[in-house]
């Protein structure tokens, strides 16, 4: 489909969240039912038949002609199965009665959340060789966990974790070790024209030429940079539109990701202020792990840039991403309309 029809399925999309959520802590009755559906768009592309792998990473499904990323849709439904989640255990897991070094810990079996989130990072991993992913879900969920505590041992272990899993995914899988090499050479002379190597030269090539001011709207060379229209979207701006360009979506990423975090500041109960850090760290961790991969920062991932790179799981996804935004700063409503909603909800999973 079009970008256009993608548009207007996602301003749908939008429109019929606010219409079924009616209240953001009707989600919260359904905490595992969210979490199941979740994880089986997760999964979904790993099933025989239906799953495509395009670039390496097997995220892809194809349904007749309809080819989506189910994943785009299941992220945001992980995210309100944490929120609800890690309210109804929040207590738990903010008792602490080890310590190590300046850090209390919970008791060992309430460390279990934070182990399985790192195993289902490393399967994700495993099963759909897809880096970026498995980094985007890892971060969330210890970043709503230790907002959730309040507890920062929860993200020296969850770094410490990464590491562990991020090393062990460059011994064991060659696409990753070839992304790291990128990351490193990708300018070396040479390997500048090798597979690979040359996308992220084309890109740095493209963002120097650029500039300050760029070299215009429309003009430049963008189309030399391998998927300028998705995952180098923000070289293909840098080219065009320069520094001051790069910059603008930088703040506009910046005012979101506040504004989301604004709206959690000002959430009348926990599982409001989880969910709305959890979508704006959703938005934040994916503009800084795409962006971070195109200049360089870090070795380059799939993930999509929100609301500007090409992609129409993504652009849907991030409508009902911002419909909840909406909803969760729209505040609570009053009991009847409250119940209302929450037949609609009813009969919408019916």
């Amino acid at each position: 489909m079009s970008i256009e029809t993608w548009i207007i399925v996602g301003l749908l999309a939008y429109a019929l969240t606010l219409i079924i959520v009616r209240d953001a802590r009707m989600l919260d009755a359904y905490t595992y039912t969210i979490g199941l559906l979740g994880l089986l768009l997760l999964l979904l592309p790993v099933a025989p038949g239906i799953g495509r792998t395009i670039n390496g990473a097997r995220l892809w499904v194809q349904i007749g002609p309809i080819g989506f990323q189910p994943a785009e849709i299941g992220k945001v439904l992980v995210v309100i199965f944490l929120a609800s989640y890690l309210t109804q255990k929040r207590e738990l897991l903010q008792v602490a009665t080890a310590r190590i070094g300046p850090f209390r810990l919970p008791p060992a079996k309430h460390l279990g959340p934070v182990l399985l989130a790192w195993g289902a990072s490393l399967a994700i991993l495993f099963l759909q060789k897809d880096l970026g992913a498995s980094l985007l879900y890892f971060g969330i969920f210890v970043v709503m966990l230790w907002v959730a505590t309040g507890r920062a041992a929860y993200l020296v272990i969850g770094l410490i974790l990464f590491m562990i899993g991020a090393y062990a995914g460059w011994l064991l899988f060659d696409h990753v070790q070839l992304r790291v090499d990128i990351w490193l050479h990708a300018l070396d002379p040479g390997k500048v024209f090798a597979q690979g190597y040359g996308q992220l030269a084309q890109a740095e090539f493209g963002m120097a030429s650029g500039g300050i001011v760029g070299t215009g709207l429309g003009q430049g060379s963008p189309g030399l940079i391998p998927f300028a229209s998705t995952d180098f979207i923000f070289a293909a701006i840098g080219e065009e539109l320069g520094l001051l360009g790069t910059t603008a979506v930088l703040l506009l990423i910046l005012v979101l990701v506040g504004k989301g975090l604004r709206v959690a500041l000002h959430a009348p109960d926990g599982f409001s202020t989880l969910l709305a850090v959890g979508l704006s760290t959703l938005v934040a961790l994916q503009a800084f792990v795409i962006i971070g991969g195109v200049t360089r920062i870090i070795p380059l991932t799939g993930v999509t840039l929100p609301f500007v790179s090409y992609g129409g799981s993504s652009l849907v996804s991030n409508f009902v991403l911002l419909a909840l935004l909406v909803r969760v700063s729209s505040g609570p409503m009053a009991p009847r309309e409250r119940s209302r909603g929450l037949g609609l909800l009813e009969r919408a999973e019916a």
